[in-house]
């Protein structure tokens, strides 16, 4: 058995920096993930005036009810989709001109259903370019609160950054949802808001948030269940065994669940409270038809070590992995035709051979989870190598390092 540290969750130290910044009092994130992610998600609060003291191991926060501690800011949002959607959001709380701006990624990713909820509520938005993406000015003036109907169908970030900024509005939200995509990410999104002191109630489809204050607190985060992913597959795929400490049956992401995907290709499973263990089979992994729509983050990771199985792999009803960094079904077939494995793809679905892949350039398109994942198939598959090995940074900059260190401990 080998032990793997795993670094914070990306999208719990994304919540818990908004929620630490709206709150009374100052929040301690003990452990939170350091990425460029979560790196520019810090620097844009400092931007908009919030107090930010980053430390090894543990960052604290002033929170600020009314707002931004600026009349004015600029903020670069990077490649961060929590930073370039949640920090519109906590803007339009306060009062002053905030003009957020992003990479041409993140640029190219949609806004839509956010931005226009915030201009119904009657927050001012100017957009730079096409409407619902940025660059974006929000001239703030408060929220004053009230009804919405949401289509979070396409990303449930839409969603989250109006839960989380109900209870900076004068008069709270009602969020009536007709689509949803990836709900374990909404679940997270309650119940740190619990832990921060405010209750959603919810009716049917209808999220119902309190016009309530948020208190400060110490806030632990845990690690990283879509980075896990990534070294459980390695085990499952070579037949070792890993434990990740800190991350079992008692966590809050959903993507914790992609050990029940392995466990029905064979794997063994233990899912302690605290830890997650998973050996791979002597005999091989099997072939699987899942529905990956609430963890979807985890495909490329299922994807890429699916030639290995017995028989064909189908994920379905995926098609927001379409939206995010990268169109990700097109990466994987891209790269795993490149690997000489036969795939077909539709828009929402994958299907992948058995077969053996042989050694090629991983064309990254700049998206950590196609980087990492091909990663996990060079375990068994010599000369693979990556065109970006350096996108990994965005969630977890260590990546190869640690990688590097499991295949010496198994002697791969």
């Amino acid at each position: 058995m080998t032990l793997v540290e795993i670094p914070g969750s990306k999208s719990v130290t994304a919540r818990g920096l908004f929620l630490a910044a709206a709150a009374h009092g100052t929040t301690t994130l003990g452990r939170p993930l350091h990425s460029d992610d979560t790196e520019g998600f810090a620097e844009g609060l400092v931007k908009l005036g919030y107090r930010v003291d980053r430390q090894p191991g543990a960052w604290t926060i002033e929170g600020r009810p009314s707002g931004p501690g600026v009349a004015s800011a600029e903020v670069f949002c990077r490649d961060g989709a929590t930073t370039a959607r949640f920090l519109p959001a906590l803007a339009a709380a306060g009062n002053g001109t905030f003009h957020f701006d992003a990479s041409d990624q993140m640029r190219r990713r949609p806004l839509g259903p956010l931005t226009d909820a915030l201009q119904e509520l009657g927050v001012d938005l100017e957009f730079g370019g096409e409407p619902g993406h940025h660059p974006l000015t929000v001239r703030a003036d408060g929220v004053k609160g009230g009804e919405l109907t949401l289509d979070a169908g396409l990303s449930s970030q839409f969603l989250t950054a109006l839960l989380l900024l109900g209870p900076l509005t004068a008069e709270g939200l009602r969020i009536t949802v007709t689509d949803l995509v990836s709900v374990p990410y909404v679940e997270i999104t309650l119940e740190m808001m619990r832990r921060f002191g405010v209750d959603v109630r919810r009716e049917g489809k209808t999220f119902v948030v309190p016009p309530a204050p948020y208190q400060a607190c110490e806030y632990p985060v845990e690690p990283d269940a879509s980075t896990a992913s990534y070294f459980l597959a390695a085990a499952a795929v070579t037949g070792r065994t890993v434990t990740i400490p800190g991350l079992g049956s008692s966590a809050l992401q959903g993507d914790v669940k992609f050990v029940d995907v392995l466990r029905e290709m064979g794997a063994h499973v233990e899912l302690a409270e605290d830890s997650v263990t998973v050996a791979g089979p002597s005999e091989g992994l099997r072939g699987v038809t899942v529905t990956m729509r609430d963890i979807s983050d985890t495909v490329p990771t299922l994807a890429a070590i699916a030639p290995f199985a017995s028989g064909p792999v189908r994920i379905e009803d995926v098609y927001n992995t379409r939206i995010k960094e990268s169109d990700r079904l097109d990466a994987c077939e891209e790269n795993l035709r490149a690997l000489g494995i036969e795939v077909e793809t539709g828009r929402d679905w994958i299907e992948i051979q058995p077969g053996t892949p042989t050694g090629a350039l991983v064309k990254c398109r700049r998206d950590h989870r196609i980087a990492m994942a091909f990663s996990i198939t060079g375990l068994r598959t010599p000369g693979i190598t990556l065109d970006d090995p350096d996108c990994v940074k965005k969630t977890f900059p260590g990546f190869h390092q640690a990688l590097g260190t499991l295949r010496e401990s198994w002697g791969i």
